[in-house]
């Protein structure tokens, strides 16, 4: 394709402006170029829109052109050929420089010279470190114009610059410190406030269904949660939670928070209570982002305490009392219940709940309203589990199974992303938020696991939360929500396994409980640990449900001998392939227990 390069190249200050309008447009829309004309054509943009400025007429570009030209280097750079050339210091520093003398007269070929440096740090790693260093200082820009526009546009370019940015903490570990560390002075804010304030006016810009709000809000918050995960990692802060899953030493993300970060806990909640579900995916962008956001953050017990309302609540959510109350001390509980916890730590979360209490602080130098001091009234455990609810039935209508393959087709027709990566981060939440209260846990067993829970239908044949969870316990293609899964009916469970075993059923359980490296069998016929079901039927213990009566059926002792055989087959093959542990294989024990007599 030398054609179009030698066209440009014979374009010259004093060609009319209609013929170098039809050359760029050529460029930026040519469908195949090879790589060498491609790098020498964005050399020779870069060149002329570098000294395209306003009232300029002695280059071979006017400022009119600028537009045109940024389009073309945009479209150059889709390749990581052309991105390669963008990527380099000096080429960053020429947009950023042009994008800077255009913001003011013609913002729209601004917001294309950043696109361009976008492009680049999607395609090529080693821009990232390029555009945070010293000799170009892109970072800081964008933080800047995060700062100082309020438009949708502007905050999707400059989020997308800042996550691609800190993507990595390795590469940018020092300016992820140096920009949350950045002073409030005179009309400079801080990154967390001015990170805040957008998400706080993109909630609401999203929710009034303006253009681009939707795009803003998920590169803001993918940058919000490069900041959440990286940033505690990187500096000496309070460990708030022991997660205890690192055996290196080395800080896990949810364990670690630093009070620098307190101001984007209200923001990320009220994004996550107030944004609609999704089409056709209930959970899809932003909601999902928003969702990984408040995974970063530890000890989320701090966080429900101050946002959901102090007073107990039904399933819908209005205010109750009385003994059928989730949390009142006469309603369902276990018997193993501890007592509640109390925070043992103090200090950033405190202050974060003082925070939230009193409400923000007014950002008076910001463009933002000022806001009520009172926190809005969200039930964010309320909100969490109905969400759940409409993305389970959602995924999996019905009783179908997990892993039937219309399942997979629909994830695959909705989004790029497995169902594990759909629907895992919304249950860890909700495991989250149940472990570590008590009366969280409480709520949502009562929801889950109500005193009068219809046991006539085999549990995991339920066609509602309950049923698809346990569905989910043994599905062989969605290994995370399998293991997420049990550990909401575990943690549900007070984390005792008889507990688990004698709300759920031996059977739905005893897989989870193996892989946990818990063994135990099912409960004997006598035990009365069992959940009594108010009818005073008989519960049987291997399903959960109730124990229908049935006939006995008559038998020969040849019948007899041929199915005891059978059984011994089956149970001796679960035991060598470790389905089974062998002290929880019913014929070895009965084998056991002759010979003991």
């Amino acid at each position: 394709m030398a054609d179009i390069l030698a066209s440009y190249n014979a374009l010259s200050p004093s060609s009319p402006r209609g013929d170098v309008s039809k050359v760029l447009n050529a460029i930026a829309t040519i469908p195949i170029i090879d790589n060498a004309s491609r790098e020498a054509l964005i050399i020779a943009l870069l060149s002329d829109v570098g000294s395209c400025k306003p009232g300029s007429t002695s280059g071979r570009l006017h400022h009119t052109d600028a537009h045109l030209a940024l389009s073309a280097i945009k479209s150059l750079g889709r390749q990581p050929s052309g991105s390669s050339v963008i990527a380099s210091a000096q080429n960053l520093s020429t947009l950023l420089v042009v994008s800077k003398s255009l913001k003011d007269s013609n913002l729209e070929a601004s917001l294309e010279g950043l696109r361009c440096i976008a492009n680049a740090l999607l395609l090529i790693e080693s821009a990232r470190a390029s555009l945070i260093s010293d000799s170009v200082n892109g970072g800081e820009y964008a933080i800047l114009l995060l700062e100082k526009s309020s438009s949708p546009d502007v905050i999707f370019i400059a989020s997308r610059i800042l996550f691609l940015a800190t993507a990595s903490s390795i590469t940018a570990g020092s300016f992820i410190v140096s920009i949350v560390e950045r002073k409030s002075s005179g009309r400079v804010l801080s990154l967390v406030d001015i990170i805040s304030i957008r998400l706080e006016s993109l909630t609401n810009a999203l929710l009034g269904g303006a253009k681009m709000a939707r795009e803003a809000m998920v590169d803001l918050l993918k940058f919000s949660f490069n900041i959440l995960t990286h940033y505690p990692k990187l500096v000496d802060c309070e460990e708030v939670v022991e997660l205890g899953t690192s055996g290196d030493g080395a800080k896990v993300m949810g364990e670690y928070w630093s009070d620098r970060l307190d101001g984007l806990l209200p923001p990320l909640l009220r994004a996550f209570n107030t944004l609609p579900p999704g089409s056709p995916s209930p959970l899809a962008p932003p909601l999902n982002h928003a969702i990984h956001a408040l995974l970063a953050i530890p000890y989320i017990k701090s966080l429900q305490a101050i946002w959901l309302p102090s007073h107990s609540y039904s399933r819908r959510g209005s205010p109750t009392s009385g003994p059928n109350s989730p949390i009142s001390p006469g309603g369902s509980s276990l018997a193993s219940d501890p007592p509640r916890e109390t925070s043992r730590h103090h200090g950033a979360f405190d202050r974060a709940k003082h925070m939230l209490t009193a409400g923000r602080r007014s950002l008076s130098r910001s463009s933002s309203p000022a806001r009520s001091p009172t926190p809005p009234n969200h039930d964010t455990l309320l909100h969490t589990y109905g969400l759940l609810e409409v993305a389970l039935s959602h995924y999996f209508p019905g009783t179908i199974e997990p892993d039937d393959a219309s399942v997979r087709a629909t994830a695959k027709t909705e989004s790029e992303s497995t169902m594990d990566e759909l629907l895992a981060p919304l249950l860890m939440l909700l495991l989250k938020l149940v472990a570590g209260d008590t009366n969280a846990r409480e709520r949502v067993r009562e929801w889950l696991l109500p005193a009068n829970l219809d046991r006539t239908v085999v549990l995991e044949s339920r066609a509602d939360t309950l049923g698809r969870l346990l569905r989910l316990l043994t599905s062989v293609y969605h290994t995370r929500l399998n293991s997420i899964s049990g550990e909401l009916l575990y943690a549900l469970c007070n984390h005792d396994a008889t507990i688990l075993i004698s709300q759920m059923g031996y059977g739905n359980v005893a897989g989870f409980l193996f892989n946990k490296g818990i063994v135990t069998g099912p409960p004997s016929s006598g035990a009365t640990s069992g959940p009594i079901d108010t009818s005073g039927a008989q519960i049987n213990p291997i399903t959960g449900a109730i124990q229908e009566e049935r006939a006995e059926i008559e038998m020969t002792e040849e019948e007899r001998e041929s199915e005891a055989e059978k059984l011994f087959v089956l149970f001796d093959r679960l035991e060598r392939t470790g389905a089974v542990p062998p002290e929880a294989n019913p014929v070895r024990r009965a084998i056991q227990r002759s010979f003991a007599s």
